[in-house]
């Protein structure tokens, strides 16, 4: 189904996160000629799409056929004070604001851009560059229907999408999923470093840890049953992988290790919302 959000799409801010959504839009049949980039200093990949698909950068808001349908921030979180109060004017009824800058509240943004707007607060994680992603959106009381279904289209460009409305839990959302994917990677650099001191060489030790990650991954995300029995079905007693979760699971062990983690994060999260 081609992707149509019901006019022009005003994407402010085209680094990273903001060409991976572009690009997945463009991938789902949204037409380059309803796109509006504003950003100075676009991504490498977001220029070349501009050239390839003739999409509007950095042109005047007049030039803008309508009132934009959707806005979407994609903006660092400390650029949002400044980014929003030249937005405003261009609202109207019809518009949605979606954010997915870390750490703005539905509440912090009604301030600049009044207590009618409707305002989509989303956190996808880093795997949405390779439509991978998981994120989570909450929707303010002035959302339509609709709106919220053209949002949900294009964070699905970027993987999977699980709403809320209760917008307290975007904290712990991003200590799970959001930072998470360093987690990943952390694991990933230890169990590479311990192969090399088990006597692997560095390159097969850094090619089993991705392949291992990734296939384990890829196994999770496919099988019907949780990571506990996936973990069960690979354990035999007294075996190899028996003796090593021992250690991983035992006291101050990995469990307690991502626990206090995930609360820190959080922790830190608000803080930064506040």
């Amino acid at each position: 189904m081609t992707l149509n959000v019901g006019g022009p799409l005003l994407l402010v801010g085209a680094g990273k996160m903001g060409g991976a959504l572009l690009t997945g839009w463009l991938e789902r049949g949204l037409n380059p000629e309803d796109v509006f980039i504003q950003d100075p200093a676009p991504s490498g990949e977001v220029a070349e799409l501009v050239k390839d698909k003739n999409i509007h950068l950095n042109a005047d808001v007049d030039a803008l056929p309508g009132p934009p349908a959707v806005m979407v921030l994609a903006v660092k979180p400390q650029a949002m004070d400044a980014v929003l109060p030249p937005l405003k004017p261009l609202m109207t009824k019809g518009t949605v604001i979606l954010s997915i800058a870390a750490g703005q509240t539905l509440a912090g943004m009604e301030r600049h851009l009044g207590p009618d707007a409707a305002i989509v607060r989303s956190m996808p994680n880093t795997p949405a560059a390779i439509g991978r992603g998981i994120t989570v959106a909450c929707a303010n009381a002035h959302v339509s229907e609709a709106q919220k279904e053209h949002c949900d289209a294009l964070l699905r460009a970027a993987g999977s999408v699980a709403w809320t409305q209760d917008e307290a839990v975007l904290d712990p959302v991003t200590a799970v999923s959001g930072s998470g994917p360093a987690y990943v990677f952390l694991l990933a650099e230890c169990l590479e470093q311990a192969g090399i001191e088990a006597g692997l060489d560095p390159e097969l030790a850094r090619r089993l840890a991705c392949e291992t990650l990734s296939g384990a991954g890829e196994l999770l995300r496919r099988a019907d049953l949780p990571a506990a029995e996936l973990r069960k079905n690979v354990t035999s007693p007294g075996g190899t992988t028996a003796v090593a979760l021992e250690i991983l699971m035992g006291e101050d062990g990995l469990q307690q290790l991502m626990t206090r983690a995930v609360k820190a994060a959080t922790k830190r999260s608000r803080e930064l919302s506040s």
